[in-house]
């Protein structure tokens, strides 16, 4: 039974306002708050663990977020209400000190916003998973021991969808120009191959082929080169090739039960099996590009969507078409943050700063973990429901008929070329 215990009846079913002027004149709905979910307003009081959560790291987050919010535009045409509203919260959240006790971050969300309920209509929780930034060894030349390659983004890659915050998009398709006709973009068996090989691209070298595969999944990874620097390379581009998950294949295959699946249970196979460990990777056929982010120092989390670092166990992956970055977000769930797995509370007030080709739906979220092999076991062992508050401005009114956004915008050509 969800957590969330329910005060009033619903506000909006399937994102759709129960009434509206639009509706009583016949024509079509306003279009939803929050699209194919049951929304139910909550008192901050029934968000079970709100009192003991310390929001300071999660206002500190907000705040980061708002110098894109305050300065910047919604992913949409016209802005989306959420949107609108949190630039005057912003304008509120830069008059509070430098450092704020944690009473005075409490207040400042429960007097700027007002915490609803979202579920999905095909499930009675949201739905939860976890990612890292992954650490691994390379060398910036091809060795015997380093010969696995990261490539930077081509300068033929030619992406259907424009960049987010001057981030190339995660969706849509990608081309290349052969012989005057657009075709699809080089898919992962084709690249491993060689398709880019000898063209200058290699950014990095890294011992297992494994590792380059999950850094991707993961959009980032630190490398530690042989004189002790540490790369940090961010996500910079795909294929457009579809995205696999490895580990549904397995459970399909009978190979993993459902119920042991993990990243770690991913990876054994990989290392007992190389050759079907191989085949398995090509399955999935989207391939990630990279860039070196020289404005992260060592202790910067990996780069998100909004183009902010992410802060570990505050910053989470949302539906970019569905919520608007920067907005709070208050997970409820039991998840398996123990050494061995057992279940514990995870109830934090986290901030919605990135998205993934994967994370899709009103209460789908990826809570970002933090870096190396720890925080992977852990974000790797996550696949929980968890019930969502979404915290939004109180100025925001959920009945209020809004105007749809416009489509989006022709292909781009982002290749810089």
């Amino acid at each position: 039974m969800p957590a969330f215990a329910p005060i009033l009846r619903p506000l909006l079913i399937a994102g759709l306002a129960l009434s509206s002027p639009a509706a009583h004149a016949g024509s079509a709905p306003p279009p939803p708050l929050f699209g194919e979910a049951a929304v139910e307003p909550l008192r901050f009081a029934d968000l079970p663990g709100w009192r003991d959560d310390d929001p300071r790291e999660a206002l500190a987050a907000f705040r980061r977020s708002c110098g894109k919010i305050r300065w910047g535009r919604d992913l949409v045409e016209p802005p989306r209400p959420v949107f609108t509203a949190l630039k005057r919260v912003c304008r509120h959240a830069g008059r509070l000190p430098a450092r704020p006790g944690e009473r005075q971050a409490r207040a400042f969300f429960e007097r700027e916003f007002r915490p609803l309920r979202v579920v999905p209509l095909d499930a009675p929780q949201g739905f939860l998973t976890g990612y890292y930034e992954p650490e691994v060894a390379g060398s910036p030349v091809r060795t015997d021991d380093y010969a696995t390659p990261l490539y930077r983004r081509p300068p033929d890659l030619i992406l259907e969808a424009p960049p987010q915050n001057g981030v190339p998009a995660n969706r849509g398709k990608a081309f290349r120009e052969e012989n005057g006709a657009r075709v699809p973009y080089y898919d992962r068996a084709a690249i491993e191959e060689g398709a880019l090989a000898g063209k200058g691209l290699e950014v990095v070298f890294i011992r297992d082929p494994a590792d380059a595969f999950f850094a991707a999944i993961q959009g980032s990874v630190r490398v530690r080169l042989p004189d002790g620097r540490l790369l940090r390379l961010n996500y910079d581009g795909h294929n457009g090739q579809p995205y696999t998950p490895v580990g549904r294949i397995l459970v399909e295959r009978g190979i993993v039960p459902r119920e042991k699946m993990s990243m770690d249970a991913i990876r054994a196979y990989i290392a007992a099996h190389p050759e079907e460990g191989r085949a398995l990777m090509r399955e999935n056929r989207s391939y990630v590009f990279f860039r070196v982010a020289d404005q992260l120092s060592d202790k910067d989390g990996a780069v998100g969507a909004q183009g902010l670092p992410l802060v570990a166990e505050r910053s989470i992956a949302v539906d970019r078409r569905i919520h608007v970055y920067g907005t709070p977000v208050f997970i409820d769930a039991e998840l398996p943050l123990a050494a061995e797995g057992a279940l514990q509370p995870f109830r934090r007030l986290t901030i919605a700063q990135d998205t993934g080709s994967a994370i899709i739906g009103p209460a789908r979220a990826d809570i970002f973990f933090g870096a190396g092999s720890e925080a992977g076991s852990l974000a790797g062992r996550i696949r929980h429901p968890g019930d969502f508050a979404v915290l939004v401005p109180r100025a925001v009114d959920p009945f209020r008929p809004h105007p749809a956004p416009h489509p989006p915008r022709r292909p781009t050509d982002i290749s810089g070329q």
